[in-house]
């Protein structure tokens, strides 16, 4: 049975099923020049059989089948993204699941490495998602996710500073549903769900990623970057983007563009024997 949370995800990434990767392939992570994906892809190199929890519309999983993947699978809950995922050439093979991350529709031992990028924070019953991985897993197999961070810089932070008092305006019946799960937004609550299921401690590289763009551009991908957001009416998001304009103008670069950047955490370890 879903929860309020997953039912609002599902809900939320059917009406927009590519607004994450968009968001996600829109920037480079700074200093580095490749894509979030591409670095969580590098990560859990030479991984033959991946697994993505949460794999939306495909985009991480089409990564690993560019880079020589010879199994692919994913589960997600919104429908929507796992249509766009199909459509993508690359996953004409992927076994692409509706469903939950608690409860995986595959054999034990199946996939070298399990992933997943920007959706293990929001999963409920994380435990019962790293007892998961750990059966599907073999010995020694790689999980790897990538979570938010709580620092991010440019015109990022300034968005968010305007938007909370109108998220707050919002009648509770139409906020943003969200899990009640912290622990997976850090290292020691990480390292806390995923110990009992026999994995070691995890490795923790922070980085960003750089959304610098034109100024409407970057408006639309701090839109993105918030599921409260989309709760907004539309006199509120006028409100909110005439603001947000106003106040990171002096932010612009001589060419006109202004700098943005959203903080991420990538954490990895392994099965242990």
């Amino acid at each position: 049975m879903t929860s309020a949370a997953e039912n609002y995800l599902r809900e939320y990434h059917d009406r927009k099923p590519d607004a994450m990767s968009v968001l996600i392939e829109s920037g480079r992570v700074t200093g580095d020049g490749r894509t979030s994906y591409e670095v969580l892809a590098d990560r859990v190199a030479p991984a033959r059989r991946v697994l993505d929890l949460g794999c939306g519309d495909g985009a991480l999983l089409a990564v690993f089948a560019r880079g020589g993947a010879e199994k692919l699978a994913g589960v997600d809950l919104s429908s929507g993204q796992l249509a766009l995922a199909r459509q993508r050439s690359e996953l004409a093979g992927a076994e692409l699941r509706h469903g939950r991350a608690q409860e995986l529709p595959f054999e034990d031992d199946s996939f070298d490495a399990v992933v997943s990028h920007m959706a293990f924070m929001l999963m409920d019953d994380p435990e019962e998602v790293a007892a998961e991985a750990a059966r599907v897993l073999t010995p020694r197999g790689a999980f790897a996710v990538v979570v938010g961070g709580p620092e991010s810089t440019g015109a990022t932070p300034v968005f968010l500073e305007l938007a909370r008092p109108l998220f707050r305006e919002v009648p509770e019946e139409r906020r943003a549903t969200y899990t009640a799960e912290r622990r997976t937004s850090n290292r020691e609550g990480i390292d806390e769900v995923l110990a009992p299921a026999g994995f070691a401690p995890v490795s923790w590289e922070p980085y960003e990623i750089d959304l610098t763009a034109a100024p409407d551009e970057v408006w639309t991908l701090c839109c993105e970057s918030y599921y409260s957001t989309d709760t907004l009416d539309d006199a509120q998001l006028a409100r909110l983007r005439s603001a947000f304009l106003a106040e990171t103008a002096q932010l612009r670069t001589a060419d006109g563009r202004l700098p943005a950047g959203l903080s991420v955490n990538l954490a990895k370890t392994e099965l242990l024997e």
